[in-house]
């Protein structure tokens, strides 16, 4: 599979639509006007969509259709498969606007199903498609280190190389259309079961009376350390669980793993163990809470 580290740009400059400016988005789309492309954005929330072009330049549009005429790519990146079909689908929508040749890139965290549907409609008009889930947090977007799971055809990941490298550090092509949504369920299924683990052992310290800077000092430097340890420690140590990957989000990325892992006759135990704290926690009034807060069930 092709895969590339993205870290600079690529030669080459586009004309790019950009639709969806949320916590992801906005910094992303700020990436490609600074990488030297032209960008024209799409945002639901209008006053959003303004304060980007105060801040970066570029261009907006009252619609999805409006913003991609003549754009050699768009790019997606909204909350849900529902979203995804709001401004994509419709007479108002992307697919509505864009010219043949063009490439359609979904960064939304949405279902393989979705994915599917979308490369079936986009190649009906001689658009190529490409399901491309991030990873690396609101950290990573603003900073431009974003991991990209990629979806699609070779010379569809091939022309999107310069778009990626924008925001990106690594990407990589995974497989058929709706790889790199399965990619994403992989790597939330992964995080769920670390996160946990991070917090039943950050409990299990404080009951024992340990030191919780100098314990992880010490167990982050072996086997049991990870991106979680040593990026929420600290914060969850604190109490403090506005950092990060907000649990109603979460929730929605288990779910898509869980229905997927129905289908395919997959076991996940601990992820829907997860899921079953997180909707507690949801319940307690903490759905904007950071996924972190794990910890806070045991507080």
């Amino acid at each position: 599979m092709s895969e590339s580290s993205t870290q600079g740009n690529q030669a080459g400059s586009y004309r790019v639509a950009f639709i969806g400016l949320g916590v992801m988005g906005y910094p992303m789309a700020g990436h490609l006007m600074k990488s030297g492309h032209e960008v024209a954005v799409f945002n639901r929330s209008v006053d959003k969509a303004e304060r980007w072009v105060e801040a970066f330049g570029g261009s907006s549009f009252a619609t999805p259709k409006l913003a991609v005429a003549g754009c050699d790519f768009v790019c997606i990146c909204v909350g849900n498969d529902e979203d995804v079909r709001q401004v994509v689908l419709g007479a108002d929508g992307a697919l509505a606007g864009m010219q043949t040749g063009s490439v359609l890139i979904d960064h939304t965290t949405a279902s393989a199903e979705l994915a599917r549907e979308l490369d079936k409609l986009a190649s009906a008009q001689g658009i190529q498609f490409l399901d491309a889930p991030i990873s690396g947090g609101q950290a990573g977007a603003e900073n431009g280190k974003l991991t990209v799971m990629v979806g699609g055809t070779t010379s569809a990941y091939d022309r999107a190389g310069p778009v990626f490298a924008a925001y990106s550090r690594f990407s990589k092509l995974l497989g058929p259309t709706g790889s790199g949504q399965l990619a994403k369920m992989v790597n939330q299924i992964c995080i769920a079961g670390i996160v946990e683990g991070l917090a039943e052992g950050l409990s299990f310290a404080r009951k024992a009376g340990l030191d919780g800077e100098a314990l992880i000092e010490t167990i982050s430097k072996g086997a049991a350390g990870s991106w979680q340890m040593e990026n929420r420690y600290k914060t969850m140590l604190a109490g403090e669980y506005n950092f990060g990957f907000a649990v109603d989000w979460m929730r929605k990325d288990l779910g898509i793993a869980l229905e997927e892992a129905a289908k395919n006759g997959a076991q996940l135990p601990v992820a829907r163990l997860v899921d079953g704290f997180y909707k507690e926690i949801q319940k307690a009034g903490g759905g904007r809470l950071d996924t972190s807060s794990l910890l806070k069930r045991y507080d």
